[in-house]
């Protein structure tokens, strides 16, 4: 094969074409790498926030949300599964069963007809328990407006298939985007309006990066943003995914430890090695390690392996100081996300061969029997391995018997 030279002069040329046209389309050529103008474009973009919008699921974080839309000048209908919620939080003007005491704004009204929550919706954002969504999918079915936005607002991996939650939207729901907000975000502190950054994810078609600011992550960014409440965007809707799904489960184990009596290196060991099983799994199926690093990953976990507030953390916690799983949240039926997904996610880090020894540990405790302070010890006498794992060292525990001094604080 002959290879023909290319001058600098004439190289030169072309890429000063390449650049006008890619400039036309809201591109940047620097050097060999295409940037998105996207500082330049957002600063046009009022035009493009949605305006009515559909909340699916009327628990604290729907609320949230839905006060967070509402308060910027949103028309916002929010859809509650039982009808007396409904009828009261349009009546009182507060969601009483979950965030208590907090006046929602006007422009907010609650609905139980799916229909009506839906018409004229400009996208949908679901915030319903991740083992219900399928359902939730198919029954929204046949009143979604074509081709409006899905973002989701609940974090998990389906059990049984291992689809991340977006892949189970897809395929209900075909031919509309699908993205997520996630990050560090208690739901009565964001509807006090208190500081608090998230990440709005969709991955970003070519039209999209065409004209960045008609895309569906920007304008739901935008729609969020005011107030306390600050978006971030991003097109690695897998790595936020990854994050938001594995961060639960770690969570409980950091709960698990705490409640038994150990304090901070152990929650900063859990949450340092958790972070690295989040990246390996997002890496594994597509996403950015970086992403992890991010708001929706390692921000979100440390706010959840922070606080009891966290319905994750407080079950480890309540679990580690030896209170039985039916006594737990004082006997009251708490579904609690990181343990619904324990298993889901341990099955699809089996199938793509990624170790994830803390989230195995947390899976063996609450769905296979384990006694928790075995299960522990067992997780601390693992073979030692490098930091980072490229190093590829694994070498036996010279104490494999070794007790954990559970309960010495």
């Amino acid at each position: 094969m002959v290879r023909k030279q290319v001058s600098h002069s004439r190289l030169h040329r072309i890429c000063k074409i390449i650049d006008g046209v890619l400039s036309r389309h809201g591109f940047k050529l620097s050097g060999a790498r295409k940037e998105l103008a996207i500082k330049d474009s957002i600063s046009r973009s009022q035009v493009h926030r949605y305006q009515r919008i559909a909340i699916l699921g009327a628990g604290s974080w729907g609320t949230a949300i839905a006060v967070v839309l509402a308060r910027n000048g949103h028309q916002v209908h929010l859809w509650a599964r039982r009808p007396a919620l409904a009828q009261g939080i349009n009546q009182s003007r507060q969601n009483t069963d979950y965030l208590a005491g907090i006046d929602l704004p006007d422009g907010l009204a609650a609905t139980s007809d799916l229909a009506e929550a839906l018409a004229g919706a400009q996208v949908v954002v679901m915030a319903t328990p991740s083992s219900t969504l399928r359902t939730m999918c198919r029954d929204m079915a046949p009143h979604l407006p074509p081709d409006i936005p899905i973002a989701l607002a609940c974090k998990g991996v389906e059990r049984g298939t291992g689809y991340l939650l977006s892949e189970v939207v897809t395929e209900e729901n075909p031919g509309h985007p699908v993205g997520a907000i996630s990050g560090p975000t208690f739901a009565r502190e964001t509807a006090l309006d208190h500081p608090t950054a998230a990440t709005v994810a969709f991955q970003f078609r070519y039209a999209d990066r065409l004209e960045v600011e008609a895309s569906p992550a920007v304008r739901l960014a935008l729609s969020l943003s005011g107030g306390g409440f600050r978006p971030y965007v991003s097109d690695d809707l897998v790595g936020v995914e990854v994050g938001g799904a594995v961060k639960n489960v770690i969570a409980i184990a950091c709960g698990m430890m705490s409640g038994a009596g150990f304090a901070e290196n152990t929650r900063a060991a859990l949450i340092t090695r958790g972070t690295d099983e989040m990246k390996r799994l997002a890496q594994a199926l597509g996403g950015r390690r970086e992403t992890v690093t991010g708001l929706s990953g390692s921000g979100d976990l440390t706010l959840t392996c922070s606080s009891t507030t966290s319905r994750n953390m407080s079950l480890g916690h309540q679990l580690g100081q030896g209170i039985a799983r039916a006594d737990c949240f004082e006997g009251r039926g708490v579904v609690v996300e990181g343990e619904v997904n324990a298993v889901s996610v341990c099955d699809l880090a089996r199938r793509v061969n990624v170790p994830m020894p803390i989230c195995e540990t947390v899976n063996a405790v609450l769905h296979k029997g384990a006694d928790l302070q075995d299960a522990f010890a067992e997780l601390w006498t693992r073979p030692i391995e490098a930091e980072p794992f490229a190093l590829d060292i694994s070498l036996s525990h010279p104490s494999p018997n070794l007790v954990l001094p559970f309960g010495k604080s």
